[in-house]
């Protein structure tokens, strides 16, 4: 076996098997991804009924919560993968960004087990996790292609071009489209998690009453700022003497056709400007269904391939780590048994 942080020969590459360990914010995720077999096993523990009376994330449960269920879920991992400790070659973990405490804990347990395995840790960036998701789909995409990446804590643009290669198009200069959509929820009292919900409110709304703005279309480049929109649209909402549920209806539609729409316009001019001919969409609120389906006309229009992960892979999870961990672990890439976590890390300074 390795030595943590050995470099590995030619014929270890050849077979790979990574345990990979998601735990930067509210959820819970275990996987083991194999080189030759694919994903073996692949659990995920979400936290939203602990946080749910709170109305988001309370950061110090989040750990808690963590502490409670990963090493479960790993024993769980390796008895449904049929997967032994030997047969491991190295453990993955997000190191970040996310809450410093949830990062804490993966680090923690992905770097005891390294040490007591006699293997390698790989700390894994949370949004290359999600941007390589896609890859563990039976169409994966091929470099290069362009990136676009929507979560909770996130809005990026960028031209890849490599494993680890990533150029910065775009970025979100306040609220991410994802937590946009969280705060409109809360000013529509909806339940937490409140991205999904705004989603099926908006299947009742109509579309000819309200027209909210497209922020910073009108002038050139390609950054995000959904902060105005989320003032446009409370402010909206307060001139409304006791809405209705069609009030608010309408106005979860013509918030999210917004962020839509504003992403499109984007994605359009990134397409224009780098000419590459491939999307692909990660990150949670890639599962908004209206975001997809827009994305897929401005595909079929500009004759540009999109790429998409599974469902179940939008959302933080554990399998995506293992993989993003394995195509490190291939590149030599790992880490001592020092336990440290990024909880703000650019995408840009990773090499």
């Amino acid at each position: 076996m390795l030595h943590p942080g050995t470099k590995l020969t030619l014929q270890q590459r050849e077979r790979l098997r990574v345990i990979g360990i998601e735990s930067s914010c509210d959820e819970t995720g275990v996987a083991v991804y194999d080189s030759e077999k694919g994903l073996m096993a692949d659990l995920l523990y979400s936290q939203i009924d602990l946080h749910k009376e709170y109305g988001g994330v309370v950061p110090e449960l989040a750990s808690r919560d963590h502490i409670r269920k990963t090493l479960p879920m790993i024993d769980q991992a390796l008895s449904e993968s049929g997967s032994t400790k030997h047969e491991i070659d190295g453990v993955a973990y997000t190191a970040g960004p996310g809450l410093v405490g949830a990062l804490l804990v993966g680090a923690s347990i992905a770097k005891s087990l390294a040490f007591a395995w006699n293997v390698p840790a790989i700390g894994v960036h949370h949004m290359e996790g999600h941007l390589l998701a896609s890859m563990l789909s039976d169409n994966p995409p091929k470099y290069p292609f362009i990136a676009l990446l929507v979560s909770g804590g996130h809005t990026l643009l960028l031209a890849c071009h490599g494993l680890g290669q990533y150029e910065l198009l775009g970025e979100s200069l306040d609220d991410a489209a994802g937590e946009a959509f969280d705060k409109v929820a809360k000013m529509l009292e909806l339940p937490y998690p409140g991205g999904p919900q705004v989603a099926r409110l908006a299947l009742d709304g109509d579309s000819s009453r309200f027209r909210f703005p497209r922020p910073m279309t009108d002038r050139p480049g390609l950054d995000f700022s959904f902060s105005g929109l989320k003032t446009y649209t409370m402010n909206t909402l307060h001139n409304i003497t006791n809405p209705t549920i069609q009030d608010k209806s309408d106005i979860a539609l013509a918030f999210q056709t917004a962020v839509v729409d504003t992403i499109r316009i984007k994605c359009q001019r990134a397409i224009q400007q780098t000419g590459l001919s491939r999307l692909v969409l990660a990150g949670g609120v890639s599962a908004n269904l209206a975001l997809r389906d827009r994305l897929k006309v401005l595909g079929s229009k500009h004759h540009v391939e999109i790429y998409y992960p599974e469902l179940k892979l939008c959302t933080d999870n554990g399998a995506m780590i293992a993989y993003a961990g394995l195509q490190r672990l291939r590149q030599n890439h790992t880490e001592d048994l020092s336990i440290t976590v990024r909880p703000r890390w650019p995408m840009t300074e990773l090499n």
